[in-house]
């Protein structure tokens, strides 16, 4: 019986031949309950027979059959039953040994391919995240082998996106470290001076620690989904505005221009229609992309931020004429920590590469779409997202 419990062959096989039992058994008693009642019926009517004198025709063997008896219960009825139960054993006989080579051979193409997901799943359970199972047909089995692949393909890209973040983690963390340690390292050997521009250094360093914490940090929130949206009307000028004021140092900074131009009233973005999201997500939002834009445009350079109504929703498009983007590089400029320039450190204004990841995830929860456009290094890029209006 354990065995039964715990093998799903074993249970479809005693399925199987339990309905033939069952149908077996029905068409036995059937036949020595039905038979003799059809047998009297039919003899009864041989009775009526007549020939052409209309003499009756008695039935040969009848009197025999129902002397003292019924006509049902005579020795060639006996004869007659004993025949068709004879006949009806073998049938059922061999319906079973048919039944039971069909039953082994459906129950095996049913349990191979859960028997082959039951070894490839303990597989990944000890951490072999390539296994894939064999689809066969279109059936149900079929279309859960597709979904067990597809399963064990995400986790062994998130099996990867975690040995890599562990890795980006440790690198974006060694460099202002070792920054540090090699400030104090020196200033307790004398060999650097313990001056105010010395401890200038190692409080920008510390800074610079900082922030990547609060980027990590933010970052974890995002990718878990733990933060709530406020989303509700908003005029897109007054969000523009914000990010311009909060920027607009740094960009006279830098001496790089920055053109706003959306609609066609004399105030940008005025006669837009409004768009439904949260304030400070798309505030965040254009923050980073702004100073994305801001740090890799040369000085003198210029970003031009617009804004266009296309049917349901409202595209921001956020376009700068510095180093642009190499074609290869485009699918994976939303990948955390992913840079064009992979030595272009955080303080060489490179970022910590988590920016356009976190505004692709406040994007994606606002129902709207994120992309970028370059032509190549030397070209610029146009860095659009959408949100939708108020109906």
């Amino acid at each position: 019986m354990k065995s039964i419990r715990e093998h799903i062959s074993a249970k479809l096989f005693l399925s199987y031949l339990a309905v033939l039992i069952v149908g077996a058994a029905v068409l036995l008693f059937a036949v020595i309950f039905t038979a003799p009642g059809a047998y009297d019926r039919h003899m009864q009517m041989a009775q009526g027979l007549t020939n052409s004198t209309g003499t009756p025709v008695p039935f040969p063997g009848m009197m025999d059959m129902g002397r003292g008896r019924g006509l049902g219960q005579g020795a060639g009825f006996v004869n007659f039953r004993d025949g068709v139960l004879e006949s009806l054993g073998y049938a059922v006989i061999a319906a079973v040994l048919v039944a039971v080579a069909v039953s082994i051979l459906f129950s095996r193409n049913i349990v191979a391919p859960l028997q082959a997901m039951m070894s490839a799943s303990q597989r990944i359970s000890d951490g072999s995240y390539g296994e894939r199972v064999a689809v066969n047909g279109s059936d149900e089995l079929a279309q859960l082998a597709v979904r067990f692949n597809r399963m064990a393909e995400r986790l062994e890209q998130t099996e990867s996106m975690r040995l890599q973040l562990l890795g980006d983690v440790s690198h974006e963390l060694r460099t202002p470290l070792t920054v540090i340690g090699g400030f104090m390292e020196g200033l307790t050997d004398g060999v650097l001076p313990a001056t105010p521009e010395t401890y200038e250094q190692v409080r920008m360093e510390a800074g610079r620690l900082s922030r990547l914490v609060d980027d990590l940090q933010e970052l974890s929130r995002v990718e878990s989904h733990a933060y709530r949206l406020e989303i509700h009307a908003v005029a897109l000028a007054g969000l523009v505005e914000t990010v311009t004021k909060r920027l607009a140092h740094q960009y006279a900074e830098k001496k790089v221009e920055l053109t706003l131009t959306g609609g066609s009233a004399e105030i940008p973005f005025a006669d837009l229609p409004l768009v439904l999201a949260d304030e400070d997500r798309i505030i965040q939002v254009l923050m980073n992309l702004m100073a994305n834009a801001l740090a890799y445009t040369p000085t003198g350079g210029e970003v031009v931020v617009s804004a266009v109504r296309i049917g349901k929703e409202v595209q921001i498009s956020v376009t700068d004429n510095g180093t642009g983007i190499p074609v290869e590089s485009l699918p994976h400029i939303f990948d955390r920590f992913y840079r064009v320039d992979k030595s272009r450190s955080r303080a060489a204004g490179g970022g910590s590469g988590i920016g356009l990841t976190i505004a692709r995830a406040f994007v994606n929860a606002h129902g709207g779409r994120i992309w970028v456009e370059s032509a190549g290094e030397g070209t610029g890029s146009t860095f659009s997202f959408t949100l939708p209006v108020v109906k």
